[in-house]
């Protein structure tokens, strides 16, 4: 995506797909652009989502709230591969007032799986 580095894919099976860069910093303006590339390909569509956040350094509390805050996806499966992941999905999901369900998963079967459970 311009002006950040990830990646993001809507699926033939309808699953959009953020793929973060690894050891990123995730800062406010980086979600911002991010959940605003997500609104835009979803075009007024709700569509489930697999953020992967594998090897994620760490996410700006500005970068948290915007986060938390209504956007195109109905259900969010946080992939991550590390215990640091796992304390960052955490703190996420702890301290955060998450628009949608929104999970911690290592495994992106069972994630995917989660997501189609909608």
């Amino acid at each position: 995506m311009e002006g950040i580095d990830a990646t993001l894919t809507l699926g033939t099976d309808s699953i959009l797909r953020l793929r973060w860069a690894r050891g990123i910093s995730i800062a406010e303006e980086d979600a911002r652009r991010a959940m605003d590339r997500v609104n835009e390909l979803c075009a007024g569509a709700r569509h489930p989502m697999l953020v992967d956040m594998a090897t994620t350094k760490a996410v700006s509390r500005g970068a948290r709230e915007v986060f938390g805050l209504p956007c195109a996806a109905s259900r969010i499966a946080l992939l991550g591969s590390s215990q640091v992941d796992k304390v960052i999905a955490n703190f996420i999901l702890g301290v955060s007032t998450l628009p949608c369900p929104t999970r911690f998963f290592t495994s992106e079967t069972d994630a995917t799986a989660w997501l189609r459970q909608e």
